[in-house]
């Protein structure tokens, strides 16, 4: 149940509005379902000898501004209160005694018409639809004194949640007043008469947030939103420092034609001048991507080297999510930062549900929780090598290890879900287990040519090599369920493992290191997520078609040979595959 507040000057002008046709949806049968006294005349069903809409509307009106006129001077300008109340599409329809009781609690709930005082504001209560009423008050009390309505928006919410617990509505989640702000009707509605998909605010809002993400400076950050195609405009002080931004739509014009301009304060609140201010300087990101020992692959696209080395660090906010400190809000906004970054530069083939994941976290970057010691650098690095390097081809290396990525983001936004759940943040948490969900399946776009590949690799070893790799797999985890010989769901963990002990690692002893890096409770698939973790671990190519190398003795850990031949010349470690496949061998150079 979703209350909508507005403030007006016009009583008889929104009477006429609700017992009129509609301007968008029709009006159904305009009624009262409820009034200050349960006497009000009613111009939709007026029983009088003579009936005649347009005379008991103005009385109606002219009942409804009675105490407005007596108050004269002392009337608030916008003495009008207007509310409208909508269930959701998929509950049930109330009667017409159900929405009194939901107006006349409203109307209790934010102090207008307190129960038991006779002396409070007159207010109707109209339905003309079947999922809606408009709540209709005048702000002067019997006494002539306006009301006390602060938080009247936050008050009508938690009514509106108490309501739809005891009418078993769906239950929404409530907010903690650091939501964006929503688009108005009419700017929905001028979005729909200019043909766009989405409204002004929503593009802009989009558009600054990818801006800012891994940006090193304000002048990059305003670089960025110019490149966007936005229109921006900066206020100066008289010493010249910049003191606000504000950006418009190229063709967004209101009536006198000139453009609308949106402050960031306005878009959402994290993106007013002085928090990015703020995040600039509590995060400023290095000038290069962080380097990860497996970053300096000479045959790796720097796009696939961006990847990887946000994986890694996408992993430790998961951790630093998963220790429940306060200290963790501020890697939430990095992690936002990071999957604005993967959404520009993805392929087309994920690049919606990339978009609908950064889309669904935006709402979870933000609470009241303060990061007193704030250090997103690594992260905001990660993004700004992931926007350096530019887009992803979608196959080979770049699909793999955009796989690799994502499905390290799916553990990050739930742990972001445990950690907002744990606070009582229920929009947060909901808004990051729809981002999970958007990465899940983009994640299975991304995934399904490198895993395919790894599958029939694990197909292929000689059957001896397989059951050991199995062994291995139901020893170290035991609660993998697969039965050697009836399914093929280990066959990429099994040519993983025989991949990285070919270039010289312990199979046992890596794969307990995946698993005990983080939990695996909340993996849709515990294989997916082992097998990248070990491919990450022991530095091999996401995509199974690239080359592997070994590690220098005594480390573990595999680095960059020091002459490209000696992957290929490099004795294998024991036992080897009797028959590799082809696809394993090194590129011809």
């Amino acid at each position: 149940m979703v209350p909508k507040i507005r403030r007006g000057s016009r009583t008889h002008g929104l009477l006429v509005y609700l017992y009129g046709p509609g301007k968008r949806d029709e009006h159904t049968d305009p009624h009262l379902v409820g009034s200050w006294d349960g006497f009000a005349p009613d111009p939709g069903r007026d029983t009088s000898p003579h009936p005649d809409p347009k005379v008991t509307l103005a009385r109606l009106a002219a009942a409804l501004d009675l105490r407005v006129k007596q108050a004269g001077d002392k009337a608030p300008a916008q003495h009008v209160w207007h509310c409208s109340v909508r269930t959701d599409p998929g509950d049930r329809t109330l009667t017409d005694d159900e929405w009194n009781t939901v107006a006349r609690r409203l109307v209790q709930a934010v102090n207008l018409a307190p129960e038991g005082d006779p002396g409070g504001c007159r207010w109707v209560a109209v339905r003309h639809a079947d999922d809606h009423i408009h709540i209709l008050a005048t702000m002067v009390r019997g006494d002539l004194r306006r009301p006390r309505m602060n938080y009247d928006f936050k008050k009508a919410q938690a009514e509106c949640r108490r309501i739809e617990q005891e009418m078993g509505l769906r239950r929404l989640k409530p907010g903690d007043g650091t939501g964006a702000k929503t688009p108005t009707s009419a700017e929905r509605f001028k979005a729909e008469r200019t043909g766009r998909p989405e409204t002004p605010r929503e593009t802009l809002r989009e558009a600054v947030r990818q801006a800012v993400a891994g940006a090193a400076s304000e002048a990059e950050f305003f670089t960025r939103l110019r490149e966007a195609g936005l229109r921006v405009k900066l206020r100066h002080a008289p010493s010249g420092d910049v003191l606000g931004y504000t950006v418009a739509l190229p063709g967004d014009r209101n009536r006198y034609r000139e453009p609308v301009w949106f402050a960031g304060s306005t878009l959402a609140p994290d993106l007013s001048y002085p928090r990015i201010q703020r995040r600039l300087a509590d995060g400023t990101p290095d000038e290069a991507p962080l380097p990860e020992a497996d970053s300096g692959r000479s045959n790796w696209s720097p796009p696939a080297r961006g990847r990887r080395t946000a994986t890694g660090i996408a992993e430790r906010a998961a951790v630093l999510l998963d220790s429940d400190d306060d200290e963790a809000a501020a890697q939430l906004v990095g992690v936002g930062e990071l999957l604005d970054a993967v959404a520009q530069t993805s392929p087309a083939a994920t690049r919606a549900e990339l978009g609908a994941a950064a889309r669904s976290f935006e709402r979870a970057t933000r609470s009241h929780v303060r990061a007193e010691r704030a250090d997103t650098r690594a992260i905001r690095s990660a993004a700004r090598g992931i926007i350096q390097a530019g887009g992803a081809l979608g196959r080979g290396e770049d699909g793999g290890t955009t796989a690799m990525l994502v499905s390290t983001l799916v553990l990050v936004a739930l742990a972001a879900a445990r950690w907002h759940s744990a606070r009582g943040h229920a929009q947060q948490a909901e808004a990051s287990r729809q981002a999970a969900e958007h990465l899940r399946a983009a994640y299975r776009q991304a995934a399904a040519a490198p895993m395919q590949a790894l599958r029939d690799q694990g197909r292929a070893l000689p059957e001896a090599q397989r059951r050991a790799y199995e062994t291995t797999i139901r020893t170290v985890l035991p609660e993998n369920r697969t039965r050697p010989g009836t399914s093929t769901k280990n066959d990429a963990l099994a040519a993983t493992l025989a991949q990285a002990e070919q270039t010289g690692h312990d199979p046992k002893a890596l794969l307990q290191e995946a698993i005990a890096m983080r939990e695996l409770d909340t993996a849709e698939d515990v294989n997916d997520v082992l097998v990248w973790r070990l491919r990450r671990l022991a530095q091999l190519p996401a995509h199974p078609g690239e080359a592997t190398r070994r590690p220098q003795a005594g480390t573990g850990r595999a680095t960059p040979p020091a002459n490209p031949a000696s992957v290929r010349t490099a004795p294998p470690a024991s036992p080897r595959p009797a028959a590799p496949d082809p696809r394993n061998r090194p590129p011809r150079r």
